[in-house]
């Protein structure tokens, strides 16, 4: 940790660290609060939310910003979506052949209505109308990573000299309103709809109570740990061998495949070194799920530097406001009756909320508050993750240039 010209930097170890107590005090504030359980606001949300306001007031106070080193945070992104790989099934995947199709085709068409939206906005304003492609997909379902990577092309190219903050400040503006979204949206179908889970399931992140009472041994967390880091290695010789063939994909995603690949590739019967069968959907998987996107999140929203949004705040808020009233709309009139107005529907509709504005890992909190609250959910957690996680991004690579071509 160092302070030098104003800026106090925060090193890996201490990052991790501080995630892990702004999960505690989410967890405590959910606790206390009964309007942030209610509506199954994710505990990570709530901490990291509280905490970069709180360094926020430091900031106005001190002059001083603080800035958190994030490399282990992409690390524990990996180890979730591995999981979510490994937990996944043929047979699941089959099953959600229909709805995975139906949820793709409604969010490439609400990604194209995304973009005109922004555009049409954005010619409310001074500058190019196709700037307002930055508060688009190129931030929204992007999220963080697309606007930095796509900010330098609307800077060169457009002139847009702030695209980079631009494109920050929609994708974090998005993200808080994505995780304030998913919670209540579901609550809302779930209640008017009285509906419930088909069956009960064991949960794809987060023990249960009766697993934890009955607890889990150094070996069954080992074992998950493992069978992670093997899938972690195939996916990331999967990723550089897609990356010789010029797809560049995020490294979360090959890993998400190859645990699906393995998981269902390897007979029940194929002899580990452990003794154990494959650790698919065990206790283990899903604290080591539940530990990795939570500290994840809580980092993330932590480490927001809300006071470099304050210039920007109108045009975006205003952009925001409209693509936050079409998210909603289309989430309760078409997501929800297209995917059969069931208890999935509605976790799906969760995680739609955080596909819409904000990112998958937000998305999956979402699920995740609500799944622990009202059941698990395990089309929606097979399903979601393929379209946010892979499809997505594939279309959004598309989409963005011929937006640019042709506004």
């Amino acid at each position: 940790m160092e302070l030098l010209d104003g800026i106090l930097r925060i090193d890996e170890f201490l990052t991790v660290t501080l995630g892990i107590v702004v999960l505690f005090v989410g967890k405590r504030l959910n606790k206390a609060v009964p309007f942030l359980r209610e509506f199954s606001i994710p505990e990570p949300v709530t901490g990291g939310l509280l905490f970069s306001v709180l360094f926020a007031i430091v900031y106005a106070v001190t002059d001083v910003a603080v800035e958190f080193m994030l490399g282990a945070r992409d690390v524990l992104l990996v180890y979730f979506f591995t999981t979510i790989g490994i937990n996944a099934s043929i047979k699941d995947l089959l099953s959600g052949g229909k709805p995975l199709v139906i949820l793709l085709t409604i969010t490439i068409a609400y990604m194209v209505l995304q973009n005109l939206t922004a555009v049409t906005v954005a010619g409310f304003f001074d500058g190019p109308a196709v700037a307002g492609l930055l508060g688009g997909t190129v931030s929204l379902i992007g999220g963080h990573g697309t606007a930095i990577a796509w900010a330098p092309r609307f800077a060169e190219d457009l002139g847009i000299v702030n695209a980079m903050e631009i494109g920050i400040a929609c994708a974090t503006f998005g993200l808080i309103l994505a995780s304030l979204m998913g919670g209540p949206i579901a609550k809302f179908l779930i209640t008017r709809h009285k509906l419930t889970p088909d069956k009960t399931q064991a949960q794809d992140i987060g023990v249960s109570d009766e697993s934890a009472t009955a607890g889990i041994d150094a070996h069954d967390f080992l074992d998950a740990v493992l069978a992670i880091h093997i899938c972690a290695i195939f996916g990331l010789l999967l990723n550089e061998g897609l990356a010789e063939l010029g797809l560049k994909l995020p490294l979360f995603v090959t890993c998400l495949f190859a645990g699906i690949l393995i998981t269902n590739l390897i007979p029940d019967n194929f002899p580990r070194i452990s003794g154990t069968r494959w650790p698919s959907r065990t206790p283990s998987i899903a604290l080591i799920a539940e530990v990795a996107l939570g500290t994840f999140l809580a980092m993330s929203l932590m480490s927001m530097q809300l006071w470099t949004l304050i210039d920007l705040a109108g045009p975006i808020l205003t952009v925001l406001t409209i693509q936050f009233l079409i998210a909603v709309s289309i989430n309760l009139f078409i997501v929800f009756p297209a995917m059969g107005r069931t208890y999935d529907a509605a976790v799906v509709c969760a995680g739609f909320g955080g596909i819409s504005l904000g990112s998958t890992p937000t998305a999956m909190a979402n699920m995740s508050a609500v799944a622990q609250r009202y059941g698990a959910s395990h089309m929606a957690f097979i399903i979601v993750p393929l379209v946010c996680a892979f499809f997505i991004d594939l279309v959004n690579a598309l989409l963005i240039p011929f937006f640019l071509a042709n506004f």
